[in-house]
């Protein structure tokens, strides 16, 4: 049997992409839980570069970044396609993935930032929305009519957004702006495919993120006049 761990966090949107795809190949995995503020030897061994999680480490080989690990997952195990067949669907895949990923900093820029770092944050995450709702419209999933790589890299904006909304308090997305994609998210939460994966959205995982709002705020307080 093959020796699989995974680097993490419970709650890294970036740790889940890795465990979604996991599940749906049917990998068993250790997860072993990293301290960001007391990095383990074993992560700094098996990310040096970068010293970030998740990392993956198969049969002692490691490898990083969440959407390269998808991809390895997806050539490795036996199991449902993450990745389309098709090669133009696959492409398609692959630009919309690396879109919502380069629009990571702006989502959370929005929510845990404060003065012209939040406004500029804003506008980026609100532009991204409306390619989104432009390209979501009488869509379920990003590529085709099966759940997929692009689906996977989309919980942020899928699932985790609307948990930075409420633990801020900041409303970014309302059915009025953002319609289609608004009817997509709900969509997408409640997709069989999709909600037997998602973390519970619980009182913890709130006062974590609101925990996090409250001490980055604090911190950006102490460094101004």
């Amino acid at each position: 049997m093959a020796d699989v761990k995974l680097l993490g966090l419970w709650y890294s949107f970036f740790s889940h992409r890795v465990e979604w795809a996991l599940k749906i190949k049917g990998v068993k995995y250790e997860l072993i839980e990293e301290d960001l503020q007391n990095k383990s030897p074993l992560l700094l061994q098996s990310n040096p570069i970068h010293k970030k999680i998740p990392v993956l480490i198969h049969n002692g080989k490691s490898i990083c970044e969440s959407m390269v690990i998808l991809e390895y997952i997806d050539e490795t195990f036996e199991g449902p396609s993450i990745l389309p067949k098709d090669p133009y669907d696959r492409a398609l895949a692959r630009f919309w993935a690396k879109f919502l990923d380069d629009k990571v900093g702006a989502v959370v820029s929005t929510f845990i930032r404060k003065g012209e770092e939040q406004e500029k944050g804003k506008e980026d995450a609100c532009e991204m929305l409306k390619v989104l709702d432009n390209e979501l419209k009488d869509k379920k999933f990003f590529v085709g009519d099966k759940f997929g790589f692009a689906d996977i890299a989309a919980n942020l904006v899928g699932y985790w957004l609307g948990i930075f909304q409420e633990a801020s308090g900041v409303e970014l997305v309302t059915s009025e702006k953002f319609p289609n994609f608004c009817y997509w998210r709900d969509e997408y939460i409640n997709c069989s495919q999709v909600k037997e994966y998602l973390p519970p959205r619980n009182d913890e995982l709130l006062a974590f993120f609101q925990g996090c709002a409250r001490a980055h705020a604090a911190t950006s307080a102490s460094t101004q006049k």
